[in-house]
């Protein structure tokens, strides 16, 4: 029973092309889709495992513990008309009596000097560092997130892109370029070489002179010599299936990196990341209006009571209907008021 279930499955999944490892074109042999590819996508856990294990290849760094104290400096004390700040002893150059030790001063400490003891590395739970992964190579199968990421795979049949197992006994640079055009993947690669540029800020003089954008990852699982082919295509990077990393699967924390697998890492995917140990969606339906709205919903909700709003109170003494309804003489009042005023203003002009 358990077979013909997993029989089933691989049925009900997509199946994958295979590109030939000599000339690109499609074969006739497919592969079922793995299961990890089903995985839900989480930009918010992607980005905090990133952020964080991102961190763990951080060497610590410090000033010195002596800097801005190696002078012999006291404060002067108070009733000289001076700040109390240490000042240097001593005469008879420009140096003595110039405030020492505090930040605020001239080759003074900096504020707070750093320790080496920070807390340079970070914890990340193991099964968030999964759910990460998973999240990364399920994106790297959308072609609308790899060319949201930047990558150029108009020319790519189709994603995920997997190549036959030969391409692993790849050892020439040029048979990988030749393979690359040939499945359409080259133009990603040219993206990358023509975006190399040099950084802007310091770090162009502490080794790291220069900026790329990422080309395409690949994925193998022996190395028979695919190492030594690819290494030297600018943007590529490669990994094996059974060491999958974050930074390399989704850079900066951004998902979608375009991936080139091949056919046995491919296979391997189903056993590394088997189908009852990937995580779950939390929604199977993630459209909560629809839910909200449906007649199975709206069948048992309470129907919706009427707001009544709160009545705004109004100045009687500025609005005379309100003053009518708590004074019904105020009307007879204020038309005998108009009259006589009126009955003034005409005894004045007959009278000027």
């Amino acid at each position: 029973t358990s077979i013909l279930h997993c029989l089933d499955n691989e049925m009900a999944r997509p199946q994958v092309s295979i590109h030939g490892c000599e000339d690109g074109a499609l074969i006739s042999r497919q592969l079922a889709l793995p299961a990890i590819f089903k995985a839900p996508i989480r930009p918010d856990v992607v980005h905090f495992v990133h952020s964080n294990i991102a961190k763990n290849h951080r060497q610590a760094y410090a000033v010195s513990k002596e800097a801005g104290h190696q002078t012999s400096a006291e404060s002067w004390g108070t009733g000289r008309a001076v700040a109390r700040i240490p000042r240097v002893r001593g005469g008879g150059t420009h140096r003595a009596g110039q405030g020492a030790y505090g930040n605020m001063c001239r080759s003074g400490r900096m504020f707070a000097p750093t320790k080496t003891w920070r807390k340079w590395h970070r914890r990340v739970n193991r099964k968030m560092r999964r759910y990460a992964i998973c999240s990364a190579v399920a994106a790297s199968a959308l072609p609308a997130l790899l060319m949201a990421r930047g990558h150029k795979v108009d020319k790519v049949a189709e994603v995920p892109c997997v190549i036959e197992a030969g391409v692993e006994s790849f050892t020439k640079t040029k048979q990988a370029v030749t393979l690359m055009k040939a499945i359409g993947a080259y133009d990603d690669v040219e993206k990358a070489k023509e975006s190399r540029k040099v950084r802007t800020g310091v770090g162009k003089i502490r080794n790291r002179r220069h900026t790329m954008r990422k080309g395409p990852l690949v994925i193998y699982k022996e190395d028979n010599g695919i190492t030594q082919a690819f290494r030297n295509l600018p943007g590529v990077t490669l990994l094996n299936v059974t060491r999958l990393n974050l930074l390399h699967l989704a850079p900066g924390g951004h998902l979608g990196r375009f991936c080139i697998w091949t056919e046995t890492a491919f296979k391997a995917l189903g056993e590394i990341y088997a189908s009852n140990t990937l995580p779950r969606d939390m929604m199977k339906n993630a459209d909560l209006t629809r839910i909200i709205n449906s007649d199975e919903i709206q069948r048992v909700v309470r129907p919706a009571k009427a707001q009544r709003r709160p009545a705004i109170k109004k100045n009687p003494l500025k609005n005379i209907n309100v003053m009518v309804r708590l004074n019904p003489y105020a009307k007879i009042a204020k038309r005998a008021a108009t009259l006589a005023l009126l009955k003034r203003a005409k005894a004045r002009a007959v009278a000027s």
